[in-house]
């Protein structure tokens, strides 16, 4: 079996050496770019399964990278930042890395969230639609298409549908759905839920006449496939 491959690029060259030796220790395969002028050709080559992205390079910036990648390429990116306030800024420019995180760092929070994204890449290339027709959803991209039509879902509207879709039939408790579609995040109550699948189903109603998500009086929701 091939050994996963990571691509780091950062500047910062002791930063960079500590991390790469954190991956070689989990068994990956390695290479680093001190600067960005060749990253985007570097990731095109096909040969990586994760890029690891500085913000702030010589050469080309981390912004100008990922929006190049994203253009033609799926590989998954973790952008980094040495300062807290770009991250709110980045999600803002919804530049399609797969996460962001903020320097100092610890090089075991980066490796944990390496094998997280890689797990999630390898089941969604498990799964896939035999046609177009129901929910598609991309874990990837966080994208859902229903009967081949584009659901324009923010990220926890996508989360929740993926945890509604996985179970087609199963009635969710909101606290099962708090649990399950948002586990981290600490801004999302019990009744957000409603809000959040009232949105879901206006945005269904767009592009279908059908109403997947059902209603269950004094317990939760359900996806009807």
């Amino acid at each position: 079996m091939t050994a996963l491959r990571i691509l780091i690029v950062e500047d910062e060259t002791a930063l960079a050496e500590v991390v790469r030796d954190y991956l070689i220790a989990e068994g990956m395969g390695v290479d680093v770019l001190s600067e960005g002028t060749d990253a985007v050709a570097t990731a095109l080559t096909g040969q990586h399964d994760l890029l690891i992205l500085d913000l702030m390079l010589p050469g080309v910036d981390g912004l100008t990278i990922c929006r190049e990648l994203r253009r033609t390429s799926d590989v998954p990116i973790i952008m980094t930042t040495a300062k807290v306030e770009e991250i709110d800024r980045l999600l803002g420019l919804g530049l399609g890395a797969d996460d962001y995180l903020c320097k100092p760092y610890s090089p075991r929070e980066l490796v944990a969230r390496v094998q997280a994204i890689l797990r999630r890449s390898a089941r969604s290339r498990e799964t896939t639609a035999p046609d177009t027709t129901g929910l598609q959803t991309d874990a990837e991209r966080w994208q859902a298409a229903l009967d081949g039509k584009p659901l324009d879902l923010t990220r926890r509207e996508f989360m929740l549908v993926q945890v509604l879709a996985h179970r087609p039939g199963r009635v969710f408790s909101r606290d099962e759905l708090l649990t399950l579609a948002f586990p981290d995040d600490a801004e999302v109550f019990d009744r957000t839920i409603d809000s959040h699948i009232r949105n879901i189903r206006r945005k269904i109603a767009a592009v279908s006449d059908t109403d997947p998500i059902r209603s269950v009086y004094g317990v939760g929701y359900a996806y009807d496939d």
